[in-house]
């Protein structure tokens, strides 16, 4: 089993499901908070957790700001997109989870399956997309 490096926002509903996830498959979770990070520090570490994904797939969809419209995905550079996640974290698509210096963005469940091993029987349902009804209180840092 794998010790995980996992940051999360504290509170969130799907970071909680995901870690119990990570947790009854067996593994070892460092828990970190995604909001504190000195990100603007650390520009090239969150860059690496998005690989080879398109920089639209790097964005946390329930954002306040992307639901608003105020961010537009589709429309932005990797700079611009990381300088706007250093200076909103909500925009980050989370989890971030780090495995032995491997990183990666998201809870995609098939492709953590794949890479860390979940538990034989994975839940048929969305664990990235946040649960709230667009007339729930937004997330707020």
């Amino acid at each position: 089993m794998a010790t995980v490096h996992f940051y999360e926002k504290p509170g969130c509903v799907n970071n909680h499901r995901q870690k119990q996830l990570l947790q009854t498959a067996g593994h070892t979770l460092i828990v970190h908070n995604l909001l504190e990070q000195p990100w603007a520090e650390n520009r090239a570490k969150l860059r690496a957790f998005f690989g080879e994904l398109p920089v639209a797939d790097w964005f946390n969809r329930s954002a306040p700001a992307i639901k608003n419209g105020a961010v537009n995905p589709e429309l932005l550079t990797e700079r611009q997109a990381i300088e706007l996640m250093i200076n909103d974290p909500l925009l980050i698509r989370r989890p971030l989870l780090e495995v032995d210096g491997r990183r990666r963005a998201g809870f995609e469940l098939e492709r953590i399956d794949a890479w860390l091993g979940l538990s034989a029987e994975l839940p048929n349902s969305d664990l990235e997309t946040c649960p709230k009804s667009s007339s729930e209180q937004s997330c707020q840092p």
